[in-house]
């Protein structure tokens, strides 16, 4: 994502603006500042009480768009965390931007960040957040990051909950780097370049797949549920930000991952919520 003009980045924020007034009740499958989000709160805590509002703000320095979901509302501990979410990456911004001292940079720093419902029902729901923030140089720092709210358990679902093994995330692992390779072979054969450069550049990128992939719970931090007709989870979409698994340019990437995969080492109490063979 290549950092806008002025001219387009108003445009954005406008888009931005009205992504708050869309209807909520779809459900299309949809690092971020520095990691994931927060760890679950346990069901009996309560959450300080957080309304999500869009944000525009703009000024010779800097220029800021924040749109929020309000069907997120009605879920407090999810508001909390995107609202924690949205504030850190506004904290970054302006922590750039005072460092300018008294200097105005060559163009404005931009933060650009769209929360969006991709699943919203009784028993799971999952906000996407993508957007980039600008502080200088050749482009924008990607911001990619989802968050999972399960109602009945009022508490974020994370990776390092959902599943109870190592074994766990050696078979996620093994199935989302075979994936992203083959996306990355056909990707290659679609540029103008000889087999001997085609084969070159997808062991460079295997080097980083397999770095990004590893079996640790960190490295699948982001994703979120694919449901079927009948209201489970199907698939689990990891999404994988520029620089994890690829260069800047290959952009987010994403491995949708089987129930049947995932079931075997998925922890007990979220097992229900799975499509089950």
């Amino acid at each position: 994502m290549k950092r806008l003009g002025q001219g387009a980045c108003a445009a954005a924020l406008v888009v931005l603006a009205m992504a708050g007034c869309r209807k909520d009740d779809t459900q299309a499958p949809a690092v971020a500042t520095d990691g994931a989000p927060a760890a679950a709160a346990p069901a009996d805590a309560a959450p300080t009480a957080v309304e999500l509002h869009d944000v525009i703000e703009t000024n010779a320095r800097y220029v800021l768009g924040i749109g929020y979901p309000p069907a997120a509302n009605k879920y407090p501990g999810l508001a909390q965390a995107l609202s924690d979410y949205a504030e850190h990456a506004k904290a970054e911004l302006l922590k750039a931007v005072d460092e300018l001292g008294n200097d105005k940079p060559t163009a404005p720093y931009e933060l650009s960040l769209a929360f969006d419902m991709a699943v919203d029902t009784p028993r799971v729901v999952a906000v996407s957040a993508e957007g980039s923030s600008y502080t200088g140089g050749a482009h924008g720092q990607p911001l990619e990051a989802r968050f999972v709210w399960l109602p009945e358990k009022a508490q974020l679902l994370t990776a390092q909950s959902l599943l109870d093994s190592p074994k766990g995330w050696q078979a996620v692992s093994d199935y989302t780097s075979d994936k992203l390779l083959e996306q990355a072979t056909v990707r290659a054969q679609g540029e103008e370049m000889t087999p001997e450069e085609q084969q070159a550049q997808v062991r460079n990128l295997s080097k980083m797949i397999d770095e990004g992939t590893a079996p640790e719970a960190a490295n699948f931090a982001q994703f979120q549920p694919v449901m079927d007709a009948a209201g489970r989870i199907a698939a689990l979409r990891f999404v994988f930000p520029p620089y994890q698994v690829g260069p800047y340019s290959d952009g987010t990437q994403t491995v949708d991952v089987p129930a049947a995969v995932l079931l075997p080492y998925v922890a007990a109490d979220y097992r229900e919520l799975f499509a089950h063979p």
